[in-house]
This record gives C-alpha cells, sequence and structure tokens, in this order.
C-alpha cells in the first residue's frame, strides 16, 4: 500500500455527530472528499452539509436525533440504521457537543446534566454501540471521540465542560486498551480555538480575544477546514497502529 493509498476512505463509511455546522460540519465533509458515504447527526438541520457532501458523489443519510436524551438501545439503533442506509459501518466520530458557563456554586441541576448527557453519556453509548458493531461483523473499525483543550486543563466556570471533556480522554484510553487487539483503533481529537460559534463571544470580545490570541503560538484561530486531515488520518490505514491518544490540534496553545 502506498502512503497516500493509506490514507483513502473509498469504500467506507462514516457517522458523525453534531454534523450540521461547525467542526462537525467540516469533518464529515473532509471524510467525503476522502471518499467515504456518510450518515450524519444533529438535532438540527442537515441539509447544507448533506448538500456538500452530495456535491462530491458520496452517499449521505440524516438522521435527527437529540443526543442529550440517548440511551444504550437508542445508540445501537443509529448504528441500526447507519448500516441498512448505507451497507455497513466504518468511522464514528462522536463530535456533538455543548458547553454551560457559571460560577460553580450557581450551576443548575439542569445545566450539569444536560452537558454530562450529550458530552459523555451519549458517546459512551455510541462507542459501545460502535465497538460492538465492529465486534460482531469481526472487522475492524475507527472510533474518532471530540476531547478539548479542557481535557488538559481545568478552564472556568465551565465545570461540567471540563469533567465531561475530561471523561472523555480518559473513556478514550479505556476504550483503546480493550479494543485494540481487536483492530478497532480509538482515539481523540482536542481542539483549541477555533472560530465557531463557541468562540463567537469570545472574538467579539476586544480584551478576551487578544488574551487568547496572545496565547497562542500561531497567533491566531484554527479554521473548521484545519480538522480535515486529522480526521482523515484517525479515520484511515494511515493510523492503524495509533490507539488511546488525544491530540492536541491548537495552533501551540499548550505548549506554552
Amino acid at each position: 500500500m502506498s502512503i497516500l493509498s493509506a490514507f483513502s476512505l473509498e469504500g467506507k463509511t462514516a457517522l458523525v455527530t453534531g454534523a450540521a455546522r461547525g467542526l462537525g460540519q467540516a469533518m464529515a465533509i473532509g471524510l467525503a472528499e476522502a471518499g467515504a458515504d456518510l450518515m450524519l447527526v444533529d438535532c438540527d438541520s442537515l441539509d447544507v452539509t448533506s448538500k456538500e457532501i452530495e456535491k462530491l458523489a458520496r452517499k449521505c443519510g440524516q438522521l435527527i436525533v437529540d443526543l442529550s436524551t440517548l440511551k444504550k438501545r437508542q445508540a445501537a439503533e443509529l448504528v441500526e440504521d447507519t448500516v441498512k442506509a448505507l451497507g455497513g459501518l466504518d468511522i464514528m466520530v462522536n463530535n456533538a457537543g455543548i458547553i454551560r458557563r457559571h460560577p460553580t456554586v450557581e450551576f443548575s441541576e439542569a445545566d450539569w446534566e444536560e452537558v454530562v448527557n450529550l458530552n459523555l453519556s451519549s458517546v459512551f453509548y455510541l462507542c459501545q454501540a460502535a465497538g460492538k458493531y465492529f465486534a460482531e461483523q469481526n472487522q475492524s473499525g475507527k472510533i474518532i471521540n471530540m476531547a478539548s483543550m479542557l481535557s488538559f486543563q481545568g478552564g472556568f466556570m465551565v465545570p461540567s465542560y471540563t469533567a465531561t471533556k475530561s471523561a472523555l480522554a480518559g473513556l478514550t484510553r479505556a476504550l483503546a486498551n480493550e479494543w485494540a487487539s481487536r483492530n478497532i483503533n480509538v482515539n481523540a481529537i482536542a481542539p483549541g480555538y477555533f472560530i465557531t460559534e463557541v468562540t463567537a463571544g469570545i472574538r467579539s470580545d476586544e480584551l478576551r480575544n487578544k488574551a487568547v490570541l496572545d496565547r497562542i503560538p500561531a497567533g491566531r484561530y484554527g479554521t473548521p477546514d484545519e480538522l480535515k486531515g486529522i480526521v482523515v488520518f484517525l479515520a484511515s490505514a494511515a493510523s492503524d497502529y495509533l490507539h488511546g491518544a488525544v491530540l492536541p490540534i491548537d495552533g501551540g496553545w499548550l505548549s506554552r
């Protein structure tokens, strides 16, 4: 196999959550550009992402689902629906997530539980369902979780987000230990500051924006398209010996 062919996703099928916009949308399109067919999952309209993928002559399905209430049976059904629609499943990208910011003493039960349910519990159930499918089919598989800078750091006034992203790094390593011998790769991407809706408030605040940019050695925010390369790498045969990694894509933020 040539090095470039190792990155090809021709004949592969991927399920991507949180694919309606931002980082999830860019990663889904990147996987399609590398040759994969896609099942998109979000609670919002997926039409824009779907149209971009269809322009690439790839198959593309849509599932409108509120992952914040996802349980084990529903996760299994998402995998089953993907297999029925597209003929199989090779790649699972758990991108969907939310953040809530309040002083900890004022943090509500609803804000805690919604973040934990979406950012961690739904990811566990989807990993479980994908891992079971790969094992039953006796096939290799790629699971890619979305970590964060707060998988490494504490953050400020975001206790539920930090807790879930720290736990997600541990879950990634735990599943990699269990499944690596079955040729199931479980890894995570940890984005730094990117130009998305999540960072809009920071970027519109002159003082906070300057503080962030002064900390990033690259001197700028990332763009969603800059995650295409890493997600294709993690989804492809090029990463077959990589297990349990949490890879920062952060313009050097953690190096400071």
